[in-house]
């Protein structure tokens, strides 16, 4: 299960603060993902980072609807909590 995110403010430093729609937020830190390079690496752009929305129908952060970052990664990053069972499985295996 994941939770939509329902509001973003940019902060310093290529990080977000987030709210979803439990009532929960957090910061979310995205030098991790652009440090990761390939598609994340256009994040690096602090023009092109400030763009972050969060797309109508899907509840998650989106750069010009071409790169987003999993809502269960962010909600568990910005909230401190564990990812899901399944993603974890997921993640070991990799």
């Amino acid at each position: 299960m994941y939770h939509d995110v329902t509001d973003i403010q940019i902060l310093d430093d290529y990080k977000l603060q987030v709210t979803f729609d439990d009532g929960k937020s957090g910061v979310l830190d995205c030098k991790p993902f652009i440090d990761k390079g390939g598609v994340f690496s256009k994040l690096r752009d602090p023009e092109f980072f400030r763009r972050v929305h969060i797309h109508n129908e899907l509840g998650v952060l989106t750069w010009d609807n071409e790169i987003d970052i999993a809502p269960e990664t962010v909600y568990s990053i910005a909230t401190d909590s564990p990812l899901p069972d399944w993603m974890e499985d997921r993640e070991q295996v990799a």
